[in-house]
């Protein structure tokens, strides 16, 4: 019996699931590709018979219609990608026609923040099917999420050692800049990577010395900052995502996103370890009419009041 396109993608998300992917993942491939389906059928268009053209229309509509960034769209592109991947690899497709699609890329500067969706796909991607591919996912997986979870520089989760975390309490004792050691939380995304990460880490390098690196290499050598950057540009692009990630724009992100959230600069500037408030206010995007409105509430000189 001939397979509808909704049933492979039904298919597809049930495989995705049973892969581990996170329901908020699951959520975007089922938005992205069931509304480029979606667009097929109305044009009476059976899954075999898409083209090239076809998703540059669909993609060109999209970005009428919604006005999607750039980023946006390489999401969905590479979304429709995986799917029609997956569909000629179990022989339900004769050619994938978004295999060689690439978005022409604007040229831009460095975005100073990436949004909250990209992040998500980029850490709860698919896992690699060979063995040695999927154990350095696994320990590249732990780099990202505590860059992201705790916004840590480049230096202070190259230099982090297994006695500097205390999964009970969910906290980090970080050596950052000057030598000034602070304790910073991790979150539970982090920790359950970290565990798994430490699962691997005996392969690699023996017995667990405390005073031991966390981040080592496949011989057992302690991980170099360059090598720590390029595994973070490569996880991002095995995504599929149009973004140059590297470890200060994780760091970024933290700081951006947990203001966004929180507004409680102060605890982001204690997280990122400024010294100076006007650093974290640098770093991060501040709502300060959120702060004006705060301010004219708290202080007890500040209050505005209609003069008679």
């Amino acid at each position: 019996m001939k397979l509808s396109a909704e049933q492979l993608l039904e298919m597809w998300l049930k495989q995705r699931e049973i892969q581990h992917q996170s329901a908020h993942t699951l959520h975007a491939y089922a938005r992205d590709v069931g509304d480029f389906l979606h667009f097929c059928q109305q044009k009476n268009m059976p899954l075999a018979d898409v083209e090239t053209a076809d998703l540059r229309e669909f993609l060109a509509h999209k970005v009428e219609a919604q006005q999607l960034s750039s980023s946006s769209l390489q999401r969905m592109l590479s979304s429709i990608r995986q799917f029609m991947k997956w569909a000629e690899q179990g022989g339900y497709l004769a050619f994938n026609p978004a295999d060689d699609f690439q978005l022409k890329r604007q040229p831009r500067p460095l975005p100073g923040m990436v949004d909250i969706e990209t992040v998500q796909q980029i850490l709860d991607q698919p896992e690699p099917e060979s063995e040695r591919q999927k154990q350095l996912w696994i320990r590249d997986k732990a780099i990202l999420e505590l860059l992201y979870s705790s916004g840590l520089r480049l230096a202070e989760v190259q230099g982090l050692r297994i006695k500097d975390l205390d999964f009970n309490r969910q906290l980090l004792r970080i050596t950052g800049k000057g030598n000034k050691t602070r304790v910073v939380p991790f979150g539970s995304k982090a920790k359950g990577s970290v565990m798994r990460w430490l699962q691997i880490y005996p392969l690699w390098q023996g017995d667990f010395v405390p005073d031991a690196q966390l981040f080592i290499t496949e011989k057992g050598q302690p991980l170099g900052a360059r090598q720590i950057e390029n595994r973070v540009k490569l996880q991002a692009q095995r995504a599929g995502v149009n973004v140059d990630l590297h470890p200060h724009l994780l760091r970024h992100c933290f700081a951006s996103h947990m203001l966004s959230n929180s507004r409680d600069l102060r605890a982001v500037q204690e997280m990122l370890g400024h010294s100076n408030l006007t650093t974290t206010q640098i770093y991060t995007h501040v709502d300060f009419d959120h702060l004006a409105q705060v301010y004219d509430q708290a202080h007890p000189r500040a209050q505005r009041k209609e003069q008679g």
